[in-house]
């Protein structure tokens, strides 16, 4: 009995010592090792005039590259779109081990190549999300080039149209078939593409939000900066709730602090107190996203230097009462999906409070011109720090 409950204990403390070499170290997957395994039975592809939902179609290939606690990262491969057959004891499904990522593959405004937009961001993003969930780090830049080489591969699948792109999801889950809440022994990495049409296929449509306070999304030294599954499945309720009441989104607070709209960043335009023009957007505490888009409005409106911009906390009383005294210009999220959404009306208290909305615009004329000006770069009709990358 001594010699077994030794035996055991050894076996469990050489996980644990491969566990700790293998986060306390770079080893990563590499670009060089990639192997391509093309589909022979490709998917029929869209007509011309085809409608996309956003998520409801994908390409003809995936990429996936295993980790393993004992053997580190595998070769990454590129194989036709397939299902997984998952484990129904696997971690994932029960302590939600899973992080994701979003961003874009565009048309160029010629049509002739294919941008990412900073994607960069997108890997460095995903490895903290990682970090967060304890599974292994990588080289972000291994991981770029992988997707890269997806995207080429089912390049046909662009819609060569304006607005639309290949919506890019590089996800990460737990491969651990084992019952009980400890880091995983194994890891996938997988990223699938899908062709989508533009956010607001009729342009802008201005949405309402509401302050719900029965619900809290993110809290200080939580995990609101992370994109984990677990951050947005308790949010659908809440969402519904509001909807009833006939309001778009939710305005998310941390106690009476702004944070974000929907799955937004959240952006306000206005006269502040000392009289100064001033765009305004929560800091990164921790409790929202570092969201790329958001990253580039601040940078681009700095580089105006047109107004003042500001990185702080604000509580909603600060908005109302900019409202009620004629100071809000306009107030907009942002992100990867819609670039800028305008808000023409907030919730609080049982109480709604109109944002100043251009009519013929059917947004704020900063929103517009931010939309605008990031189109122009995702699509290379205009540069502003390398930001659109080539495929």
């Amino acid at each position: 009995m001594t010699r077994r409950i030794v035996r055991n204990y050894s076996q469990t403390n050489t996980l644990f010592r491969a566990q700790v070499r293998a986060f306390s170290s770079m080893d990563t997957f590499k670009y060089e090792d990639l192997e391509i395994k093309l589909t022979t039975n490709p998917k029929e592809k869209p007509g011309s005039d085809h409608q996309y939902e956003f998520g409801k179609l994908t390409t003809d290939h995936m990429l996936e590259i295993d980790w393993d606690v004992q053997t580190g990262w595998g070769k990454p491969l590129i194989s036709p779109y397939h299902n997984f057959s998952m484990d129904p004891s696997n971690s994932t499904l029960h302590y939600a081990l899973e992080c994701f990522e979003g961003l874009k593959a565009l048309p160029s405004y010629d049509k002739k190549k294919i941008h990412l937009f900073r994607p960069i961001e997108n890997c460095k993003r995903m490895n903290n999300s990682f970090k967060a969930l304890a599974f292994p780090e990588y080289d972000n830049e291994e991981l770029l080039k992988c997707i890269k080489k997806l995207v080429d591969v089912d390049r046909d699948w662009m819609p060569w149209k304006e607005k639309h792109s290949l919506y890019i999801r590089p996800t990460g889950i737990s491969w651990e078939n084992t019952l009980g809440v400890k880091a995983a022994s194994k890891v996938k990495l997988f990223t699938i593409l899908s062709p989508v049409g533009p956010y607001y296929p009729k342009g802008f449509k201005p949405v309402s939000v509401n302050c719900y306070t029965d619900f809290v999304r993110a809290w200080h030294k939580g995990s609101g900066d992370k994109k984990l599954g677990s951050n947005y499945g308790p949010t659908i309720r809440p969402a519904k709730t509001v909807a009833v009441s006939g309001y778009d989104q939710i305005l998310w607070l941390v106690g009476d602090t702004v944070s974000e709209v929907g799955v937004m960043n959240f952006f306000v335009f206005w006269i502040n107190e000392n009289g100064e023009k001033e765009l305004i957007t929560c800091p990164l505490d921790g409790t929202i996203l570092p969201g790329v888009t958001r990253s580039s409005i601040l940078a681009l409106t700095q580089s105006w230097e047109e107004f003042k911009v500001t990185e702080r906390h604000f509580k909603i009383q600060e908005v109302i009462k900019a409202v009620e005294e004629g100071r809000i210009i306009e107030a907009f999220g942002c992100g990867t999906a819609a670039v800028v959404s305008p808000v023409q009306k907030i919730g609080y208290a049982g109480q709604d409070y109109d944002i100043p909305i251009n009519e013929e615009l059917q947004s704020g004329e900063l929103a517009n011109r931010l939309f605008t000006q990031l189109d122009e770069i995702y699509t290379g009709k205009s540069q502003f720090k390398d930001w659109a990358v080539e495929v």
